[in-house]
């Protein structure tokens, strides 16, 4: 099945888990939900500060292992690509994680990119045996943290 707006729109876990729209972008949905994530971690996180903003990522994995779920199963497919909300949770733990610099969240966005596409181990154990709403949100996670891991060794580096 090719979901279009109008399917997505008839469910919220569905709306939710295609990233209101943005895992229909072609190609490459997951780098259009990760560019969505992006554009709407600041108004979801503003007039939070510190620890507290990690609860916007921590509150979207949770709504998304139900949303993807849900969405995964009525297409009857594990891991559709345009299901796009783990890149969503996921890239704003990197924003929470990371310096609020350009430079940081630039860095942050292409090696979250790559590690999820590339899957380097343990992502890609997970993505093959995890099949519903939290394996499919739980290797975005951990690519996640090797991006956030990445940009901080590197900044430590630089000094």
């Amino acid at each position: 099945m090719t979901p279009t707006f109008a399917w997505i729109v008839k469910h919220p876990a569905r709306f939710i888990a295609f990233g209101a729209g943005s895992g229909l972008l072609r190609p490459a949905p997951g780098t259009w939900g990760t560019l969505f994530a992006w554009a709407s971690f600041g108004p979801v996180t503003a007039g939070l500060s510190g620890v507290a903003v990690l609860w916007a990522p921590l509150g979207a994995f949770l709504i998304g292992v139900w949303a993807c779920d849900k969405a995964a199963r009525d297409m009857g497919v594990a891991d559709p690509g345009g299901i796009v909300w783990d890149e969503v949770a996921a890239f704003w733990l990197v924003l929470a994680l990371l310096p609020d610099s350009f430079e940081a969240q630039l860095a942050g966005f292409v090696l979250f990119r790559l590690f999820d596409i590339v899957k380097p181990q343990p992502i890609r154990y997970f993505d093959a045996n995890l099949k519903n709403g939290f394996g499919v949100m739980f290797d975005d996670t951990l690519a996640a943290f090797y991006a956030v891991l990445v940009v901080a060794f590197w900044q430590r580096l630089a000094g």
